[in-house]
């Protein structure tokens, strides 16, 4: 199951730059994890300073 940013997201890129698979993108006021690349591997959740990642 892949991961969601929830609306905690401060837009501050740390997930993105940590992805292994590069699947977050910065979106419209918060960034965007595509569900087809994402493989749930949780660093996004784990590197994130405001818990904005959440399992799907």
């Amino acid at each position: 199951m892949a991961y969601r940013i929830n609306e905690n997201c401060i837009s501050c890129g740390a997930c993105a730059a940590e992805c292994p698979v590069s699947a977050i993108t910065e979106g419209d006021g918060k960034y965007e994890i595509n569900p087809d690349t994402c493989i749930d591997c949780g660093t996004c959740a784990s590197i994130c300073p405001v818990g904005a990642p959440e399992q799907a």
